[in-house]
C-alpha cells in the first residue's frame, strides 16, 4: 500500500505541476489593446526595451528635439517584411532611454480592444460603449477623450454638419456628432 500511495502522490504532484504550468502560460495577443498595453508594449516598457518588445518588427527613431526644448522623439514601429506602419510612440522624456512611453498612436487596424474598437471605428462605436470624458474643438479636428480606457481620438471636422465646422469657440456635445463620423486618429495615453 505504501508503494501505491507513493505512486498516486507522484502522479498527483505531476498532474498539479502540469496544470500549473499550462495555467501560467498566457499568450499575449500581439494586436490587443488594454488600458495598460498595446500588443506587447505596456505602460511600463522603457525605451531601451523596445528592441526586445518589437524584436520581429523594425524600429525607426525620429530625433526631432532634445531635452532642452522639451520636444519628444517619435519612434515608429513598422511590420518587418511588409513595411506597414503599426505604431508611433512618444516617450515621456526626450533622448532618455530609461523613459517610459507616454503616447501610442495606433496606425494599424489590426490593433483593437476587447470591444473591437480600432482605427476603422466610428464615433458611434465609441459613444455606444464608453462615456466621453471631454470634447475639444480645434481648428480642423475634434479631440474626443475617453478616460476609462486611457484613450483619445481625433475626428476630422468635415465629418460634422456644416454649421459646426468653423467656430472653434463653439461647445460641441457628443449628441451633436454624427454616429457615422470616422475616427481620424486613435491614441492610447499613459501618465
Amino acid at each position: 500500500m505504501n508503494n501505491t500511495t507513493s505512486t498516486m502522490r507522484n502522479y498527483l504532484l505531476i498532474g498539479l505541476l502540469l496544470g500549473l504550468f499550462v495555467a501560467c502560460e498566457t499568450k499575449t495577443d500581439s494586436f490587443a489593446i488594454t488600458n495598460h498595453s498595446v500588443g506587447m508594449l505596456t505602460d511600463s516598457t522603457k525605451v531601451n526595451a523596445l528592441k526586445v518588445v518589437f524584436a520581429n518588427d523594425s524600429i525607426s527613431k525620429y530625433i526631432g528635439g532634445d531635452e532642452f526644448t522639451g520636444s519628444t522623439n517619435t519612434i515608429s514601429i513598422f511590420e518587418k517584411g511588409t513595411g506597414i506602419l503599426l505604431l508611433e510612440l512618444d516617450p515621456n522624456y526626450s533622448l532618455d532611454s530609461l523613459s517610459t512611453i507616454r503616447t501610442v498612436r495606433i496606425m494599424d487596424a489590426r490593433f483593437k480592444n476587447k470591444d473591437g474598437l480600432n482605427t476603422l471605428s466610428t464615433f458611434g462605436d465609441i459613444n455606444s460603449k464608453y462615456t466621453v470624458s471631454s470634447i475639444q474643438n480645434t481648428l480642423r479636428s475634434l479631440i474626443i477623450s475617453v478616460d476609462e480606457i486611457n484613450a483619445y481620438f481625433t475626428l476630422n471636422k468635415t465629418e460634422l454638419p456644416e454649421e459646426m465646422r468653423y467656430d472653434m469657440n463653439q461647445k460641441i456635445e457628443a449628441i451633436s456628432i454624427p454616429e457615422t463620423a470616422k475616427i481620424k486618429d486613435f491614441y492610447m495615453q499613459w501618465y
